[in-house]
């Protein structure tokens, strides 16, 4: 039997974070991962520029059964210690709205990082490899594994294991329930997993309108369940996209209604009034259209079944396209799913896990980090400064 000090099953942002500070402390590390493409969630994010971080990362932008979980951790390894090794690596980076920090050049020159961060560490990377049995031991844990090019498993003791295997999100890449498995077999509890950061979906009539207008976008306030997002929202062929409905999408469920706001700077019932108490002889299409895309002024007013001149349509008329634009009630009939979704709601249950060590309660040397642990944070860079500080904080115990 192989022997090493740490295995961790997962070569994404978490386990990679993790294996260069356990490798730091002297440990022998084994990071090991089924796919053929290195950290390739990091790869396609932020349009290939990965979003690696938020400057505005707080415990208020994750959701979890635990809100208080995350906190240990983002305080142990904040964005700003992730800024500063990529500042160490000449990485030449840029803020855009809302405190997002994205690469100049491409994402890979984050993975570059992580590598030679690995390699100087002294760990011992494999991919394709399948992991075949975990077994519990003495003295820690064994674990079976078969790479992909190979004709016998091999079986390997570690004192820590770590789980830095993801959520759902993404089945493309490899997303697997690998990770929830595991925690089910040592008697860790779930906390039930749905799509999050993913396109809304709507019954025939809306998605006709969603599709005639395919390709507007607006800058949009969207609201659910107590809960608001100001952003960019977008028109496609399936739905509702952009980032206010991905933001909002991990606070909707199925059966309620979600209200959007399509011009939030401006009262619309109020503007379209004081224009008709002016004079009013343009059509009501044509002056929503100063506020409002021009297809989206002219479906609304066909949807409402409103038109001509604002001087002769009742003020009722004119309240009721108000209401159309500034609270617009809509019931999403479902999401796109995990194909298109970012992040994996839900997880590992932060109730089994110290929130200072990533260790299960109890089962030491046993760790799960990253997505797969039940923190879900906001879209703009959270989820990468989660696996950050997660795995960071795991490669010090491990």
């Amino acid at each position: 039997m192989e022997e090493c000090d740490v295995i961790i099953i997962g070569a994404g942002a978490a386990g990679l974070m993790c294996a260069i500070e356990a490798g730091k402390r002297g440990r022998k590390v084994w990071l090991v991962d089924h796919a053929s493409k290195i950290a390739e969630k990091i790869r396609i994010s932020g349009g290939g520029r990965c979003n690696f971080t938020n400057t505005g990362t707080g415990p208020d932008n994750f959701l979890s059964q635990n809100p208080h979980f995350c906190k240990s951790a983002l305080t142990q390894f904040s964005q700003q210690d992730f800024v500063a090794l990529v500042e160490r690596y000449g990485i030449a980076y840029h803020e855009k709205a809302l405190g997002q920090l994205f690469c100049d050049h491409k994402a890979q020159d984050i993975i570059d990082m992580l590598l030679a961060e690995a390699a100087a560490a002294n760990v011992q990377l494999d991919m394709q490899t399948d992991i075949l049995r975990i077994e519990k031991t003495d003295t820690g844990f064994s674990v079976e594994t078969k790479a992909q090019s190979a004709t016998a498993p091999v079986r390997t003791s570690c004192a820590s294991l770590v789980i830095a295997t993801g959520g759902l999100s993404i089945p493309k890449i490899g997303a697997t329930k690998f990770g929830y498995d595991v925690a089910r077999q040592f008697g860790l509890g779930i906390v039930e997993t749905r799509a999050a950061l993913v396109p809304l979906t709507f019954q025939a009539e809306i998605l006709a309108r969603c599709k005639s207008l395919a390709g507007v976008s607006v800058d949009a306030i969207v609201r659910c369940a107590k809960k608001g997002f100001s952003e960019a929202m977008l028109f496609t062929h399936r739905g509702l996209s952009g980032p206010s409905i991905l933001q909002i999408s991990s606070y909707w469920r199925e059966g309620l209604a979600i209200e959007v706001d399509l011009a939030p700077q401006t009262n619309v019932a109020a503007h379209l009034l004081s224009a008709k108490a002016q004079g009013g002889k343009a059509a009501i299409e044509t002056v929503l259209s100063d506020i409002i895309p021009k297809r989206l002024a002219a479906d609304i007013c066909q949807s409402e079944a409103v038109s001509g001149r604002l001087v002769e349509i009742a003020n009722s008329a004119i309240e009721k396209i108000g209401a159309a634009v500034n609270h617009w009630q809509l019931k999403p009939a479902g999401s796109e799913g995990y194909r298109t979704a970012e992040v994996t709601l839900g997880g590992v249950d932060t109730a089994a896990l110290s929130s200072k060590t990533m260790q299960a309660k109890n089962l030491p040397g046993l760790f799960f980090i990253g997505e797969v642990v039940d923190v879900t944070g906001h879209l703009g860079g959270y989820n990468f400064q989660w696996a950050w500080s997660s795995g960071f904080v795991a490669g010090q115990h491990a």
